[in-house]
């Protein structure tokens, strides 16, 4: 016991030493600085296309892939519903899905699968330094997962599952999380669009 209170008065002795401002925890980074940069991809058209092209639009990102079960058309049809709350305004923005399987969907696929979701919307894929690069950038998290060592194309892919507004000047703005609704979306992003 007589340990113990000795430990607590050295700790305690020490927290008076140190000066207030040093023991403060140091202010958290800008998100804007933690998410975002430059890439350069191939869209499902075939055409190579970097951040610059999209210069002077919002972006509205998702990462993901075609063969995703659930979470991945769940959240691209929450961004569909979003733009179309948006109204004429939605055409500020790009609505863009960066494939992070791009073994499997190739261009051609990724046109077909775009269709379900808007006319609007742009798929990119490229090669696995380029979307390294990409996923490094946003801080995405991908793992491929065989839950059959029998069949090891049938695959999924572990991901992280958030879609990104970036600023007509390629800046980060806000995210939002998995499942967020195509209302609650369109509402944050209308704050940011009546600043452009």
């Amino acid at each position: 016991m007589a340990g113990v209170a000795a430990v607590g008065l050295t700790v305690a002795a020490l927290a008076v030493a140190v000066p207030e401002s040093s023991r403060a925890a140091p202010p958290p980074l800008p998100l804007a600085s933690l998410f975002g940069g430059p890439f350069t991809l191939t869209d499902h058209n075939g055409q190579q296309r970097t951040d610059k092209d999209y210069r002077g639009k919002f972006m509205l990102i998702y990462f993901g892939y075609t063969y995703c079960p659930t979470i991945c058309p769940t959240n691209l049809q929450h961004m569909a519903q979003a733009l179309k709350k948006l109204g004429p305004k939605a055409k500020s923005v790009q609505p863009l899905f960066i494939t992070i399987d791009p073994r499997r969907d190739t261009p051609k696929l990724l046109k077909e699968y775009m269709t379900h979701f808007g006319k609007n919307f742009v798929a990119l894929t490229g090669t696995d330094d380029q979307l390294r690069a990409a996923t490094k950038s946003f801080r995405v998290h991908r793992r491929k997962v065989i839950a059959d060592k029998t069949a090891p194309e049938d695959y999924l892919v572990d991901h992280s599952s958030i879609t990104f507004l970036m600023g007509p000047d390629g800046k980060f703005r806000t995210l939002f999380p998995h499942d967020t609704t195509g209302d609650v979306m369109a509402k944050r992003m209308t704050k940011y669009l009546a600043q452009n």
